[in-house]
């Protein structure tokens, strides 16, 4: 048996830069603020009829362990009965969070599900607390750059010389205008929940904006920064998401479920896809995944009007738009700007482009599908492709 899934809401907390905005706040409490605000933004949905709660972490310890699914849960008010598990796959994990639990509801094994990740990189670094198997390098199954994501970009633009930091930092200038652009619009405050936060020093505030945005970020600025991670390299602060601090939740459901409840869809799902890559060229993952995803529904890239990439930096998406023949400031992609300036907290962004993409898709009812994809750590990318409720049967160009 298999039944339509369906998106019916997506948020997320403003992202703060790591240990920055939310400092003195707990992630776990990050995750549960988002999930309270998904609840009541959907008040026909009772809590008891939500089947699981996954909600994934790239670091699984402190106040981002103890199967931060279900201890969310339960933080959050739901119902006991209600269960939840942790998932991690890096960058992915919210993404790998809706994938598992929609193939539940396609499956039918479930009606509602709950579905998210956090990361407080803050409180968290990246690698925090891993002990890599020492024949990773011993046995040269992966390269030490392999490990350090930073490096891997480098690695993608030897391998694209024409994919140049000139190419770079204009796209990543454009994904700050993009989003300073929908700021002013009103676009992306639609889907933040507002979060209390304190500092010792200042006392408490209300977060309500996404703190890494740089308005005014010009390609003249971004070429006067230094390249980190090698002599005379390529990725920089400024072409490349920074480190952050945030939380996703999404509400997935099957389209019975969503109509006997009085829940809208914003976005269909249609199939998905994962990959691997060299994990030297990491952000290359998700070319792979992207010709996966598009082969197992049967369209090809042309088929596509709305594109939601993550922008862990400025050259994985130039190698992704470059394969597929897509200019590299084709405006239906990231049509928000992205992770270059509202962040990246790994495990969280997954869900992230897909409430922009559900966006998209009611300010664009002339387009019928979408995807959402993104590079992943250790060589990966993940590819979901969506149909969009709101088209209206007429075919825009891209």
């Amino acid at each position: 048996m298999t039944r339509e899934v369906v998106l019916v809401d997506a948020v997320r907390t403003p992202f703060g830069k790591a240990g920055s905005l939310y400092s003195e706040t707990r992630a776990d409490d990050l995750v549960v603020r988002a999930m309270r605000g998904l609840l009541d933004r959907n008040p026909t949905l009772d809590p008891s009829s939500i089947d699981d709660v996954a909600i994934a972490a790239a670091t699984q310890i402190g106040d981002q362990g103890l199967t931060i699914g279900r201890t969310a849960a339960l933080l959050a008010g739901l119902p006991r009965t209600v269960p939840g598990y942790a998932i991690d796959r890096m960058c992915a994990g919210a993404m790998t969070a809706v994938t598992t639990t929609g193939s539940a509801i396609g499956f039918g094994a479930y009606e509602a599900v709950i579905a998210g990740g956090v990361e407080h990189m803050g409180r968290h670094p990246m690698g925090e607390g891993v002990d890599p198997n020492p024949r990773f390098l011993a046995e040269k199954i992966v390269d030490t750059e392999a490990l350090i994501m930073g490096a891997t970009a480098e690695n993608l633009h030897d391998r694209f010389p024409h994919l140049t930091r000139a190419r770079s930092d204009a796209y990543a200038a454009n994904s700050q205008a993009k989003t300073a652009a929908a700021y002013e619009r009103g676009i992306i405050q639609r889907d933040l929940i507002p979060v209390a936060v304190r500092s010792t020093d200042l006392g408490w505030a209300m977060a309500t904006v996404d703190e890494p945005p740089r308005p005014g970020t010009t390609v003249e600025v971004l070429a006067a920064l230094r390249a980190p991670f090698r002599a005379n390299g390529r990725v920089t602060a400024g072409n490349a998401a920074g480190l952050n601090d945030g939380a996703t939740a999404a509400l997935l459901t099957s389209a019975d479920f969503a109509k006997a409840n009085g829940l809208t869809a914003k976005a269909r799902l249609v199939t998905f896809a994962f990959a691997g890559v060299e994990p030297e060229i990491m952000g290359y993952g998700p070319v792979p995944s992207t010709i996966k995803a598009l082969a197992k529904a049967e369209l090809s890239i042309k088929d596509i009007g709305l594109i939601e990439i993550n922008e862990a930096f400025a050259i994985q998406v130039l190698a992704f738009l470059d394969h597929f023949g897509i200019e590299d400031l084709d405006p239906m992609v990231n049509p928000y700007g992205g992770a270059i300036a509202v962040g990246h907290p790994l495990a969280s962004t997954g869900v992230r482009l897909m409430l922009n993409l559900a966006q998209g898709f009611s300010e664009h009812p002339d387009v019928r599908y979408g995807i959402t994809t993104m590079c992943i750590g250790l060589g990966m990318g993940g590819t979901v492709v969506w149909e969009n409720p709101n088209w209206t049967g007429t075919v825009g160009t891209r």
